[in-house]
């Protein structure tokens, strides 16, 4: 095996243990701020461990799949986090 095989097995295994954790998090949290955290990270995880296979497998879709993760995660914190401020998403 590789240096590089070695090392997307251990980020696959660090990025999936995080997920795990932010999943727990966001069943068991205290909080809806704890939870909107808490799927922010979820999201980041899963589209690390699309990365990680991207350059794993060498094939261009995964990197694709990360991209619309992103964006989508990034518009849905950004509107929870202002449904938890202002108790609306779309102002009248």
């Amino acid at each position: 095996m590789t240096l590089l095989s070695w090392a997307s097995a251990f980020a696959l295994l660090c990025f999936s243990l995080g997920l795990a954790c932010a999943a727990i998090r966001l069943v068991r949290g205290p909080s809806a701020p704890d939870r909107v955290l808490a799927l922010d990270t979820v999201y980041i995880n899963g589209m690390l461990i699309l990365l990680v296979l991207g350059l794993r497998f060498e094939e261009g879709v995964y990197f694709d799949v990360a991209l619309m993760i992103a964006l989508f995660g990034f518009v849905g914190s950004a509107a929870l986090a202002k449904f938890l401020l202002r108790g609306e998403v779309i102002e009248p």
